[in-house]
This record gives structure tokens, C-alpha cells and sequence, in this order.
């Protein structure tokens, strides 16, 4: 996967000189399926990627192995070509659960959280009267025996997962997988990190139960990386606890006057991962025009845990006193820090550096117009603004309901 991104980017580093040097009059398109050596890279590409799909299906180890060899990968950490035979890791941890050791049985941690959802969705849909398509979403610890847990909280053998599994009449899960990818896309993009860092993935080898499957991938520092996945994954799941409980965990459609067993799609996020791409792209060390820089946690606001910093301007003349009274108001409505040390110009990077959206500095006109000053901390744009507004102003700005608001 490694090796085709790097053909992926030789494409797009020739696209981007062409578009530099061409400018305004670039097409991309054409310039795609034209030029000779975007087309070369392009053909070793998409032979290695056909090459590579047909293994994984086939479940060819020599022939991986084979592809590792004539493509000349090295190891990322050592590199080295000495590479022993491709094998099937076993990705589950097992445990003994018993009393004794001679009547232990060993069980395995639950690789994902999905299937308590299976086991109770009947109960949930009767009790709170759904009706098919409906989801149902947990959060909880998974567990994954992973071969090296590196990249810092990539890859670890014990994470966070947040899934919904969603149930739809048979015969509909495949537009409703094409409806989840599209909004949980959007979701994403949401964010405002950019939509050149997100991309989906489609999957070259299915898990026996799904029929469809991707992931949406985000730009890390060390490159494109799975931080969902957004999965169909037919009705086997609950097909087969009916089939080991022996009881009947059929849905009765009252529109259709039938019971089926419904298909599932399902979508699963690392919480860990969605953390580490957040952070790494908020991360930002920023040159100013007046020659400083800057360290800035550009957050999205609806995330930020500070939504708002009031300051006085100094520590004294009643600002204190009236920079408190803001804090008290709205301290009920969102998390609020008061801060009165140092120059109001290092006040203001503190705050950067921890992703607080807004600032609310006061002065002594403030005294008398009862209006402050509003810092955006992306901008570091400045407007004076009534107290009496600051709740509505900022409250729309940071809130999540807000930023749902845009996936309408």
C-alpha cells in the first residue's frame, strides 16, 4: 500500500510542477492523460495495484511475497531486502476465563464493539418503537493484536472505538453504504482541515460477511491513513446469532407485513486515530508579518475544550472587577478562562497555543460603552462587540449544534 502511494505521489509532485508553471491556463485533466510520464507512473500503478488485489483475494502468500520482492521494498525501519515468507498473523487476543486452569475455556477480547449491538438491536428497536432503516451507536475499548504498535497512538493493541450500525431492509444496504460514505465524508470535511486531506480508500480484499466496503482516509504526517471505515456488511452478523442462540431475531416490517432479517451498514471510527489526526493538523507554527511567529492549536471551535479567554487590559481601575462579572455570565453557557498575567500580547499566545477560539480583552472604554474587544484566534482579526451579544456571537461560533447544522 506504501508502494503505490509513492507512485501516487510522483503523479500528483509532476501535476503540481505543471500547474505552477502553467498557472491559470492548466487543465488537470488533460494534462493527466497526456503527459508521458504521469501516464508511465501511472501504468505501474495500476498494474502493481491489479497484481496486488488478485493476491490478497486469492490469499497468495508467495505471490505477495513475490510483488514485495520485484518492487524492491525495503523494511521502513532498517532497510533492508531480507524478507522471510509472508504469513497469516492471528490479529485476536485470547485469554483463559475459569476457576481452575484444567477447566479454563479461552475466550477472545472483542476486536470491535459491534456485536452487543447485534445481540440487543431487537430489544432496542421494540423499545424505543423504531422503525427499519434505523442505527444504533456505542463507544467502548477494543482490542487488536497487532503485529508492531507504532506511530505514536495509530496503532495500538488496546483503543477506543466509536461504531453505528444501521439497519435497512435487504436490497437497499447498498445505497444506503453509498448515502453513509457520502455523509460521514462531509462530516469529516466539516472540520475545516481542508478537503485536499481526506480521501476514501476502497477496500481490494472484502471480509467474508461484507459486500462493500472503504475508508475514509486522512492525511497524517506520515501519510494517508485509515481513520474510519464504512462497511456493508449484509445480514451476516445477525443471521449467525440467531443460527448459535436458536432464537428468532427477525424484524416484522408493519409496511411490508413481513419479517426479515435486516442488513447492516455500518460505520467505525478509532476515537485514538480521530484524536491524532485532529491534533497533528491543527498543530501550527505561524510567521507573522512583524517578524514573530507563533504557535497556534487551530482546533475547530466546536471541539476546542476553552471556548473563551476575557482578560483585562490591566490589573487595575475596576477591569478586573468587570472582566469577572463577563466570566460569571456566561461561564453557565461554555468553558471560559480568566487570565490577567503578563502583557495582554502574551496572554493572547497562551491562548493560541492551547486552541481557544475567541479572546474578549477589556479596557477602559469598556467602562463606559459597556462593549469589548473580540479576538479570533485564526485571523487574530479584532472587533469591538456589546457585551450583552457576547453569549449569541460566540455561542453560535463554537457550538456543535452549529457545526451539524452543515451536514443538512
Amino acid at each position: 500500500e506504501d508502494q503505490l502511494a509513492k507512485y501516487d505521489d510522483k503523479i500528483n509532485k509532476e501535476v503540481a510542477k505543471a500547474a505552477k508553471k502553467f498557472g491559470d491556463a492548466f487543465d488537470e485533466a488533460q494534462f493527466r492523460s497526456t503527459n508521458g510520464r504521469v501516464l508511465e507512473h501511472q501504468e505501474k500503478r495500476d498494474a502493481l495495484h491489479t497484481r496486488f488485489a488478485k493476491a490478497l483475494n486469492d490469499n497468495n502468500f508467495e505471490e505477495l511475497r513475490q510483488i514485495i520482492l520485484d518492487e524492491e521494498i525495503v523494511c521502513p525501519i532498517s532497510g533492508t531486502k531480507n524478507w522471510t515468507e509472508v504469513r497469516q498473523f492471528n490479529l485476536m487476543f485470547s485469554t483463559d476465563m475459569g476457576s481452575t486452569s484444567d477447566g479454563a475455556m479461552k475466550i477472545y477480547l472483542r476486536p470491535e464493539t459491534a456485536q452487543g449491538i447485534f445481540v440487543n438491536y431487537l430489544n432496542v428497536q421494540k423499545t424505543g418503537r423504531m422503525k427499519v432503516p434505523f442505527g444504533i451507536a456505542q463507544i467502548g475499548k477494543a482490542f487488536r493484536n497487532e503485529i508492531v504498535a507504532r506511530q505514536f497512538i495509530f496503532r495500538m493493541r488496546e483503543f477506543e472505538q466509536m461504531e453505528m450500525q444501521f439497519f435497512v431492509k435487504p436490497g437497499t444496504e447498498l445505497d444506503w453504504f453509498k448515502k453513509w460514505k457520502e455523509i460521514r465524508l462531509k462530516w469529516h470535511k466539516a472540520l475545516g482541515f481542508g478537503d485536499d486531506h481526506y480521501r476514501y480508500h476502497d477496500h481490494d480484499k472484502l471480509a467474508h460477511y461484507a459486500n462493500a466496503a472503504t475508508d475514509i482516509e486522512f492525511l497524517m504526517p506520515f501519510g494517508f491513513k485509515e481513520v474510519e471505515g464504512v462497511h456493508s456488511r449484509t445480514n451476516f452478523d445477525l443471521s449467525q446469532h440467531e443460527k448459535f442462540s436458536g432464537k428468532s431475531i427477525k424484524y416484522f416490517d408493519p409496511e411490508l407485513n413481513e419479517s426479515y432479517t435486516p442488513y447492516v451498514i455500518e460505520t467505525s471510527i478509532g476515537v485514538d486515530r480521530m484524536f491524532l489526526s485532529i491534533m497533528s493538523a491543527a498543530y501550527c507554527e505561524e510567521q507573522l508579518e512583524n517578524g514573530e511567529s507563533r504557535v497556534v492549536l487551530k482546533l475547530p471551535a466546536a471541539l476546542a475544550p476553552v471556548k473563551l479567554a476575557v482578560m483585562p487590559l490591566i490589573k487595575k481601575d475596576g477591569l478586573p472587577e468587570k472582566a469577572r462579572e463577563i466570566i460569571d455570565d456566561l461561564k453557565f453557557h461554555f468553558h471560559c478562562q480568566y487570565d490577567e498575567k503578563d502583557s495582554i500580547g502574551k496572554r493572547y499566545r497562551r491562548q493560541d497555543a492551547i486552541g481557544t477560539p475567541f479572546c474578549v480583552t477589556v479596557d477602559h472604554q469598556t467602562l463606559e460603552d459597556n462593549c469589548v474587544t473580540l479576538r479570533n484566534r485564526d485571523t487574530m482579526q479584532q472587533e469591538r462587540v456589546a457585551i450583552s451579544e457576547l453569549n449569541n456571537i460566540i455561542a453560535d461560533r463554537v457550538s456543535i449544534t452549529s457545526l451539524l447544522k452543515t451536514l443538512q
